[in-house]
C-alpha cells in the first residue's frame, strides 16, 4: 500500500471519492472541457471519480488515465465499461517515470494528487516532458487550511489539524491548494492562472449538506482516527467530539466553507 495516501484504498474510501466527484462535478468542471480529438493524459486516476466526469463531458476526445495502484486501474475500468465510455484507455503507471515519449499529449490533468506527493514540483516537471509544445495542464487541489465552519468548534478543528499531521508525515501537504500558483511556474509553465473554488453549504443546499459536509469531508477526516490516536495526536475523545460537531454543521442552522483551488498552465 502506499503510505503516501493517507486515506486508505478501503471500499468507504471508494465511495467517498465517488461521493466527493458527484457532488462537486459542476463546481470544478464546469470549464473541463478538450477540444475533440485531443488527446489527454490523466495523471493519478485512482478509481477513476474523476475519469468518469472527463470522458462523458468529452466524449469526441481521448484520455490516457494512469495510476502507479494496480486495484484502482482495475476498478477504475470497470466503472468507466459500466458507463459506456470508450474514449479512455488506462495503464499502470509510476508519474514519477512516465512510460511515453516526449511531446505525447495535447494537455495533462492532475486532480487531488499534487497533494499526497513529496515532490510535487518534480512531478509537474515529469509531466511537462510528456506534454506538446503549446499544450496545457490543469491542476485541482483543495486546502484543509480554508475549512470554516459553524457552530465553530476547537475540536473539530484539531480533528482536522491530525488529517493535516498525517499527511505531512507521509510526505504530502494537505495544504497544497494555495501553492499552485508558484509550483506550476516553478516548474516552468507560463500563462498560469489559478481559480479559487469555494464550497459553501447551508440548509438551503440540501445535496451539498449530504454530499460534501458529511459524505465527503467529514467522512475523510473521520477515516484517519485510528492512525491519529496510533500516532498519539490527539485524545479519542476530542477527536470524536470534533467529528460530532462537524456533522452538527450539517444540523439545521449550520453551515460549511471550503475552498478548492483549479490551476492552468502552457508548455
Amino acid at each position: 500500500m502506499n503510505r503516501a495516501y493517507v486515506h486508505g484504498y478501503s471500499e468507504r474510501e471508494n465511495q467517498r471519492l465517488q461521493d466527493q466527484a458527484s457532488t462537486l462535478t459542476d463546481l470544478l468542471h464546469a470549464d473541463s472541457i478538450f477540444p475533440p480529438g485531443s488527446h489527454i493524459l490523466e495523471a493519478g486516476c485512482g478509481v477513476g471519480s474523476q475519469t468518469l466526469t472527463l470522458a462523458q463531458k468529452n466524449p469526441r476526445a481521448f484520455f490516457t488515465s494512469i495510476d502507479i495502484s494496480v486495484s484502482s486501474i482495475e476498478q477504475a475500468r470497470e466503472r468507466l465499461q459500466a458507463a459506456g465510455c470508450q474514449n479512455v484507455q488506462f495503464q499502470q503507471a509510476d508519474i514519477f517515470n512516465l512510460p511515453f515519449p516526449p511531446d505525447s499529449f495535447d494537455h495533462i490533468f492532475v486532480c487531488f494528487v499534487l497533494e499526497h506527493l513529496r515532490d510535487p514540483e518534480k512531478v509537474l516537471v515529469c509531466l511537462k516532458r510528456v506534454l506538446k509544445s503549446g499544450g496545457t495542464i490543469t491542476v485541482i487541489e483543495g486546502d484543509h487550511g480554508s475549512a470554516y465552519f459553524y457552530p465553530d468548534s476547537e475540536e473539530a478543528h484539531q480533528a482536522i489539524h491530525c488529517q493535516i499531521q498525517l499527511q505531512a508525515a507521509a510526505g504530502g501537504n494537505a495544504l497544497i491548494g494555495r501553492e499552485l500558483y508558484p509550483l506550476l511556474v516553478k516548474s516552468g509553465f507560463t500563462a498560469v492562472r489559478v481559480s479559487p473554488r469555494m464550497v459553501y453549504v447551508d440548509a438551503s443546499k440540501p445535496e451539498f449538506v449530504d454530499g460534501f459536509i458529511r459524505k465527503t469531508f467529514t467522512a475523510m477526516i473521520e477515516g484517519v482516527r485510528e492512525r491519529a490516536l496510533q500516532e498519539k495526536l490527539i485524545e479519542a475523545a476530542t477527536f470524536d467530539q470534533g467529528i460530532r460537531d462537524l456533522y452538527r454543521t450539517a444540523e439545521a442552522g449550520g453551515t460549511f466553507c471550503y475552498t478548492f483551488f483549479k490551476a492552468m498552465g502552457r508548455k
